[in-house]
């Protein structure tokens, strides 16, 4: 199986507990005399079989992102670790940069006016290459997840 596949299954395992949980919280307790919809004991049964599966799949796909290479000595979990830093300073700096809107919403020249104390512009043109260098690595995460096969 590809990473790609590995990662679908992976949704789908995560989808499928959720529904679980619902159904589970739906079953949990009943009025007296009554039924519960589903057997709770079956359910977590399932659960537990999901959760295996679910442990198992991550932890090959795991394995293969800390062996499989794709450029320059790096793996994928490097390359995961990159984005994820990447998306987590453009974040920041978006979050800047929307903190520096002023609304221009006074009614008199008493009233108090606001200054940005960051150049919006060279901001915004890191947050555009930081985008650009996001979208670079994901496309060789895709790519390879598309290539590598899980190891076993």
């Amino acid at each position: 199986m590809k990473i790609a596949e590995g990662l679908i299954l992976r949704a789908d395992y995560k989808k499928r507990l959720e529904q679980i949980r619902e159904r589970l919280i739906r079953s949990a307790k009943v009025q007296e005399g009554e039924k519960p919809p589903e057997n709770p004991s079956d359910l977590i049964n399932e659960m537990n079989e999901i959760i295996k599966k679910y442990t198992t799949l991550v932890q090959n796909i795991n394995k293969t992102n800390s062996l499989a290479i794709l450029e320059e000595g790096k793996t994928i979990t490097d390359i995961l670790a990159e984005r994820d830093s990447i998306s987590i300073k453009r974040s920041i700096l978006e979050s800047l940069v929307s903190a520096t809107t002023i609304k221009h919403d006074r009614y008199s020249k008493s009233e108090v006016k606001f200054f940005s104390t960051v150049n919006v512009a060279e901001i915004q043109k890191e947050i555009d290459l930081l985008s650009k260098n996001y979208r670079e690595l994901d496309t060789k995460i895709q790519e390879s997840n598309w290539k590598v096969l899980i190891e076993d």
